[in-house]
């Protein structure tokens, strides 16, 4: 994906601008992430590339870009509301969605397995297989019954990732079951999954899910851990926007963009 040539229109910038203050002021610390210690200095984000997974437009000028885990419970919260948001302003070609890994090892062990996984089933299906995996890892988690350090009473929460069930996620996804497995095996992207913790460290990343929102060569904001695709009440009570809300204003001022279908019709 060509990125540089975008020239990040005035407006995008203000919008951009206004919302990060507002995140920042009314609800920096409400939403919920996985955490870790924190180790970035300078944040640097890696241009989006062909390497990259995008769901939406691939020349969308505004990209919403995740750095998750696939055992995080709160990257399951954010994974729900991205889909909601692509459903939304990835039909016209404004928002394109970048799924980057960013596995916490020392907080969920399978976790970085599952994103080499993924990348197999990348390497054999192709982009929309990767979507369809991610999907179904998330959707697929079983739910577990346990006590609540708070209350001390017995609440369901989302388990991890059974690995048993990732050759039939992959062949679900559409990739061939037998080269899945080989690949899993074989360990091939481990060192791509390494990489792609740097990367996310680099990018700012304390916990996940990461995301921020960029246009070309800018970073309009960072987004709070898992924020709900509704408005919601800040830690000091004000309400603030959820992630609608933000798209809807880096948004309004952009025409509608030719998609990959529309490409394909006008051909």
């Amino acid at each position: 994906m060509n990125k540089s040539s975008f020239a990040v229109p005035v407006a995008i910038v203000v919008a951009a601008a206004l919302i990060a203050g507002a995140i920042y002021l009314n609800g920096r610390n409400k939403t919920p992430s996985t955490t870790v210690t924190p180790t970035k200095e300078e944040v640097t984000v890696r241009p989006i590339d062909d390497k990259d997974h995008v769901r939406g437009n691939p020349n969308a000028p505004i990209v919403v870009v995740e750095y998750s885990d696939y055992d995080c419970p709160f990257c399951s919260q954010f994974h729900t509301t991205m889909r909601r948001a692509i459903e939304k302003y990835g039909a016209n070609g404004k928002v394109a969605w970048v799924y980057r890994h960013f596995p916490l090892k020392q907080l969920h062990p399978n976790a970085f397995k599952i994103a080499a996984a993924s990348e197999c089933v990348a390497e054999i299906g192709g982009n929309e297989a990767f979507w369809k995996f991610t999907d179904l890892v998330f959707d697929g988690k079983p739910i577990e019954q346990r006590k609540d350090p708070e209350t001390g009473t017995m609440q369901d929460y989302l388990g991890f990732t059974d690995m048993g069930r990732l050759p039939e996620f992959a062949e679900q996804a559409g990739a061939d079951r037998g080269r899945f497995e080989l690949c899993f095996k074989s360990g091939k992207y481990d060192s791509t999954i390494d990489s792609a913790v740097t990367e996310a460290i680099a990018a700012g990343g304390e916990g996940t899910p990461h995301t921020l929102i960029v246009a070309g060569n800018e970073i309009l904001t960072e987004l709070p851990g898992a924020i709900p695709f509704e408005n919601y009440r800040g830690r000091t009570g004000e309400m603030v926007s959820g992630l609608d809300e933000i798209l809807a204003n880096l948004t309004k001022q952009v025409p509608d963009q030719p998609t990959a279908s529309d490409t394909t019709s006008a051909e």
